[in-house]
């Protein structure tokens, strides 16, 4: 069964933008596992203008299901998850002044520092993933590095999606198969949304997780955070 990580970005973003703690990070993260969220992901940012190292910390010991940490592993970023030891550490390639994550990792040009860092986890007893976009290469290297899963950047698909379904989901389907063969998990994150999300899984039923934000998030302005988050789930059986 495919889990659903709910990124609560967003919900960070829009605290910031007032000040003070409306709305509550933290509530809001044990609301979504009430809810039905099998995972709850952070993106903390060098900037933190959305969640703050501090959120990080505090959210630790009140998540139940399974926390996945996204980010560059920049020195800060790796004492904050050593320390923090979440079921999940995504690494991606972003510049510290992205707005989002835009591609995934060339493992071949930044083998010697991913090589590093996978071994850093691994030794602390955290899984990795790496983010990735559907290169055949990034993802077999992403094995001989020692990570446990990648995560396939699904913009792409999501994008031409609208227009043609299958020809959108085939190169993902082909990177799937190929993680799978190289022994990999496969997440995948970025851009899916109500639309989208059944017709990836329906193709790739075997993903182990995807991690949603943005579409989620703006979705329960309408639905509700309960009802999206059974939205989405639906997506998924």
């Amino acid at each position: 069964m495919t889990k659903l990580s709910v990124n609560i970005n967003k919900i960070a973003t829009l605290r910031n933008a007032r000040g003070g703690n409306t709305p509550d990070v933290l509530k809001v993260a044990v609301d979504c596992e009430a809810f039905g969220a099998e995972g709850i992901t952070v993106h903390p940012r060098p900037d933190e203008r959305h969640i703050r190292y501090s959120d990080v910390m505090q959210l630790r010991p009140l998540i139940t299901t399974e926390f996945n940490i996204e980010g560059y592993p920049s020195r800060n970023f790796m004492d904050l998850v050593l320390r923090v030891k979440p079921h999940q550490v995504t690494l991606v390639p972003d510049a510290s002044d992205a707005i989002t994550s835009n591609a995934g990792w060339d493992t071949s040009k930044h083998f010697k520092l991913l090589s590093e860092i996978v071994e850093e986890l691994c030794n602390a007893g955290i899984r990795t993933s790496i983010f990735v976009d559907t290169e055949f290469k990034d993802i077999e290297n992403a094995a001989k590095l020692g990570a446990d899963r990648v995560e396939l950047y699904t913009e792409p698909y999501a994008t031409m999606y609208p227009n043609n379904p299958e020809a959108a989901v085939k190169p993902f389907l082909e990177a799937a198969n190929t993680a799978r063969k190289n022994g990999l998990g496969v997440n995948a994150g970025h851009d899916l949304n109500l639309n989208n999300l059944a017709y990836i899984h329906t193709i790739i039923p075997f993903l182990e997780e995807v991690s949603i934000g943005h579409a989620l998030i703006s979705d329960a302005l309408y639905l509700g955070l309960k009802g999206t988050i059974q939205a989405y789930k639906n997506c998924l059986k």
